[in-house]
């Protein structure tokens, strides 16, 4: 894909696509000396990773606040901060525990401007009330629902972006959670999965 491919898919205005640029060279540039992302992955950043990341939005058009668990090389969050920027009241919280990780978020976040706060922390220590919480890539969902936990109880909605066991982490997580879900295919890979969740409390042993 193509920035202009990306640009006709979503929308998006040359100041985000500009913005998006500059992300996607800053990454080249960070993951050259720590680990982001596959170094495979970047010549097809615009599907694998950006388009991946923006396909969010359609899925909740009105959200306005969102957390990123695991935020990492700012897969969904940074993606979703460049789109929501200019918007009345949106904003993004980039969580995630490895310092690194959060100063390379931070630069970006400032470099651009971002509607967005990057907290070096554990994701299931906050206690912020978010229109949806989303991860890419952190956990099997099992896991994963705990630390979306205090997001979900707060009246978030879950858009988790999983790959082609997400049925399966499904059918694993509902031994320890109950849980309304939904799923859907991914716009970037026909292989992947959006996992949308909501009313999420845990199953108690008797």
């Amino acid at each position: 894909m193509t920035p202009s491919e990306f640009q006709a898919l979503t929308g998006a205005h040359n100041v985000q696509l500009a913005d998006l640029e500059t992300f996607v060279a800053r990454l080249a540039e960070a993951n050259a000396v720590m680990n982001l992302v596959g170094p495979d992955t970047i010549p097809d950043v615009w599907t694998r990773h950006l388009w991946d990341s923006a396909q969010l939005l359609d899925l909740a058009p009105e959200a306005r606040t969102w957390a990123d668990l695991g935020a990492g090389a700012g897969f969904p969050g940074v993606v979703l901060a460049i789109l929501l920027k200019g918007r009345p009241e949106a904003h993004v919280w980039l969580i995630d525990s490895l310092g690194k990780r959060c100063r390379f978020l931070q630069a970006v976040v400032d470099e651009l401007a971002l509607p967005a706060t990057v907290i070096n922390s554990r994701a299931e220590d906050q206690a912020l009330k978010v229109d949806v919480v989303t991860a890419r890539a952190v956990a099997p969902m099992e896991k994963l629902l705990g630390y979306a936990q205090p997001y979900l109880q707060r009246g978030a909605q879950g858009l988790f972006l999983k790959g082609e066991k997400a049925e399966a982490e499904l059918i694993e997580a509902r031994k320890v959670w109950h849980f309304e879900s939904s799923l859907s295919v991914s716009r970037s890979d026909p292989r992947g999965r959006i996992v949308s969740v909501r009313s999420l409390r845990r199953v108690h042993s008797r």
